[in-house]
């Protein structure tokens, strides 16, 4: 499992923050807490169980209850909680930012920044973002599509047929994510975000061509920075002595950083149309988790045929 990174500032930069205060010792401040903090009650005073590692988040609640206590007090308690050297404090929707809070922050170099976003929203927003940027992460070699919204994780051996695969979608009108080398990262319990690489993004090898540039050839509708990844195929070379699955009643999963994915083993032999057929994957993917299997409904449909034939002959 790889280490992600982040600093500080590029949570600023991504995130457009407005810096009120930013000490140049603390722009690489790496940031490694994935969990935030509204500090109401350690402005209060109160530091029980407080984690100095969280960002802190100032919203309307924690800027009326400063600004209406007495200015000795007011200093008082928030000299304290900057005592604690936390990453730094953002603002939200905007609030003007008292002189006093200001001093505080350079007299101990905490990073004070600001938003007009309001405080759940943005909450929810970082919360994604550094969730994003720090969850566990691998690398896995293959190929990452969006098919009608559905992010698939094409795998198998080097010159199956995967990256020819991704380009006829994309001549489809689906997008691109990854080609040979895909960064999967954990965001949360059940979810899972792919990207690329930095330095292949947007390219894809085709054998017999070489490099190409999709974004360059198919325009920039044709390629995704990142997706979820909701399921994988696994693309393999027809074995005449294998025995594949015709009917879907049972759905395969494969584990990714503790996320089971629902997973399908797809042959292809000359003739096979492997885009459309994963255009179908992608639609009958989605169909099942709605709660619908077409494969169930046929077997129940069989079922009941086979129970009204024998009450037919029972009654004769």
């Amino acid at each position: 499992m790889e280490k992600s990174e982040l600093s500080l500032k590029t949570l600023i930069k991504d995130l457009k923050l407005e810096i009120v205060y930013l000490p140049d010792s603390k722009q690489d401040l790496p940031i490694n807490n994935t969990d935030i903090n509204r500090p109401a009650l350690q402005i209060a005073g109160y530091f029980n169980h407080f984690d100095e590692t969280r960002i802190q988040i100032f919203g309307m609640v924690e800027h009326d209850y400063l600004m209406e206590l007495e200015s000795t007090r007011r200093r008082s308690n928030i000299d304290r909680f900057f005592s604690y050297n936390f990453p730094c404090l953002i603002i939200t929707r905007n609030l003007d930012v008292p002189d006093d809070l200001i001093e505080l922050a350079k007299a101990h170099e905490i990073p004070l920044l600001r938003t007009e976003k309001h405080t759940s929203s943005f909450s929810s927003q970082i919360i994604y973002y550094m969730n994003t940027k720090l969850g566990p992460q691998i690398t896995r070699h293959g190929v990452l599509v969006e098919v009608y919204g559905e992010g698939i994780l094409l795998m198998g051996e080097s010159g199956v047929g995967k990256s020819e695969t991704a380009i006829e979608l994309v001549k489809r009108g689906h997008q691109l994510v990854a080609d040979d080398a895909v960064i999967i990262k954990k965001t949360t319990s059940t979810n899972l975000v792919g990207t690329a690489p930095e330095l292949i993004r947007y390219f894809i090898e085709l054998r017999g061509i070489g490099i190409i540039n999709v974004r360059r050839i198919f325009g920039i509708g044709a390629v995704l920075e990142q997706a979820n990844i909701d399921m994988i195929v696994n693309i393999e070379n027809w074995d005449t002595s294998k025995s594949y699955d015709r009917f879907g009643m049972d759905t395969q999963y494969t584990d990714i950083l503790g996320v089971k994915l629902p997973s399908l083993t797809i042959p292809v032999k000359p003739g096979r149309n492997l885009a459309i057929i994963l255009e179908v994957a992608a639609m009958n993917n989605r169909q099942r988790r709605m709660g619908y299997n077409a494969a169930e409904e046929l077997n129940k449909k069989i079922l009941d045929d086979m129970e009204r034939q024998l009450k037919n002959a029972e009654g004769k």
